[in-house]
């Protein structure tokens, strides 16, 4: 059994003119990350690891959910592909994880994140808000043989507040 969390990055800011790579995170964001990384412990197995987009907002977004979560933000690693919108290569990044591990947060960037979801899931969720949380269980031990998951849990900021 494969275990898929799919994070999107919290809301950023457009108010700095600056590269799309760079663009920090909005207050509203770095509170909807906090709420919504608090309220996820209990849907979580003990052992996973985190994988982030290398854009600065979900670097933050990584780093507020590890710290909340209790994970080593020394251990998240920072991955250059995962600043992708693109939900094909999302997938072939997500087939390349080892088998060595159970379960992966990814936080990535939209329409990655809700096309893959929509595609593989069994449910049809609109949009994937920022700081949205979606967890989808796969029934293979092969992280290369994914294809149709079972949405277990989503969290949504505004549900929450």
């Amino acid at each position: 059994m494969k275990n898929l969390v799919l994070i999107r990055h919290a809301k950023s800011s457009w108010e700095v003119p600056t590269h799309d790579k760079d663009r920090s995170l909005k207050c509203q964001g770095i509170k909807d990350a906090h709420l919504v990384s608090l309220h996820i412990k209990d849907f979580l197995p003990k052992k996973y690891i985190i994988w982030s987009s290398s854009a600065k907002r979900a670097v933050d977004t990584a780093l507020i959910f590890a710290q909340n979560l209790l994970y080593p933000v020394e251990s998240i690693e920072y991955k250059d592909d995962l600043y992708t919108f693109d939900d094909y290569k999302l997938e072939n990044i997500i087939k390349s994880i080892s088998n060595q591990y159970e379960t992966v947060i990814v936080i990535g960037h939209n329409g990655a994140i809700t096309d893959f979801a929509n595609r593989v899931g069994d449910q049809f969720i609109e949009n994937i808000p920022t700081s949205g949380f979606v967890s989808l269980r796969f029934d293979t031990d092969d992280w290369n043989k994914i294809r149709e998951g079972k949405i277990s849990k989503t969290i949504f900021p505004k549900n929450l507040r």
